[in-house]
């Protein structure tokens, strides 16, 4: 039977790292693509050491040129493209008050005109599979919101809106679009993937207590987390192999809880829950001065 050719963005690290081996493990052919190579050692280390399928390149999603040169190179060796996985992102946080635009404008060119990129490039040879499949890495917070963080927010609910009709229109042509938002997973994500924003961190800012309150509570879960990444990698062979498999899929601690208090509770009990949980003892604090 011939191999599956799975093109993987973001594979440094986390969901991409894991899944470019896992995958790989089972029988796909992998390009596992990343924007700084100098990175790729670990990845480098076990695909030789276990003599797997996958070859690493250099590709950064803000990069047409970049983008290009990488699916010229599948094309030759492969032909086509089967599956296209969208993975590469990162988040940022800070008060939108402390963003600048140039921050909140990287955000939004990584994590969703990245993807719209390498969707644009790559269809000509998923056109090419008797069975294409997208699949875009979206996250919990293309459902629900957190404060400090709107730019990354922002960027999961567009990501979020382009696929819904993304996959509507390449239904047409036989092509499946497919959703994975992952709540929390102890990953290199949440340490090496997550910055603040350079305002964010200045004392002088009126958000700066506000954001220490975010940072502490996400290193308070991030401590206990005992999820098990490996469940998105398993999920993502489900969603490449299924014959029907579901378009939204929400996995992690919690994410389905919280995306049904966001959906379906007044809004107020939202604002309550996320004041009480992160803003609680400041506010606390405040009111005792």
């Amino acid at each position: 039977m011939e191999k599956k050719i799975v093109l993987i963005t973001g594979c440094s690290s986390g969901f991409g790292y894991l899944s470019a081996l896992h995958l790989a493990e089972t029988g796909f052919r992998i390009y596992a693509t990343m924007r700084d190579l100098n990175k790729a050692t670990d990845l480098g280390r076990e695909i030789a050491r276990n003599h797997l399928p996958v070859s690493i390149m250099q590709l950064d999603v803000t990069d047409l040129k970049s983008i290009g040169l990488c699916l010229r190179r599948i094309e030759n060796e492969s032909g086509k493209l089967d599956v296209l996985i969208n993975n590469a992102g990162y988040g940022i946080g800070g008060f939108f008050e402390d963003l600048s635009d140039r921050e909140f404008r990287d955000q939004m060119e990584t994590n969703f005109f990245g993807a719209l990129n390498m969707v644009r490039a790559a269809l000509p040879l998923l056109r090419k599979s008797d069975d294409a499949r997208i699949v875009n890495i979206s996250s919990m917070a293309g459902l629900t919101t957190t404060p400090g963080m709107s730019a990354y927010n922002a960027s999961k609910w567009a990501l979020e809106g382009f696929s819904e009709c993304l996959r509507q229109e390449l239904a047409l042509h036989g092509i499946k679009v497919l959703l994975i938002e992952p709540g929390p997973y102890p990953t290199k994500v949440l340490t090496m993937n997550t910055r603040f924003a350079a305002k964010a961190l200045d004392p002088n800012s009126p958000n700066y207590r506000y954001t220490q309150a975010v940072y502490e509570q996400y290193q308070r879960r991030n401590e206990t987390l005992k999820s098990d990444p490996q469940e998105i990698v398993r999920l993502m062979e489900h969603l490449i192999t299924a014959k029907n498999p579901r378009f939204r899929n929400i996995r992690g601690p919690g994410a389905k809880m919280r995306a049904f208090i966001h959906r379906y509770l007044p809004w107020c009990c939202n604002e309550w829950i996320v004041r009480k949980v992160i803003f609680g003892k400041i506010e606390g604090a405040i009111k005792r001065q």
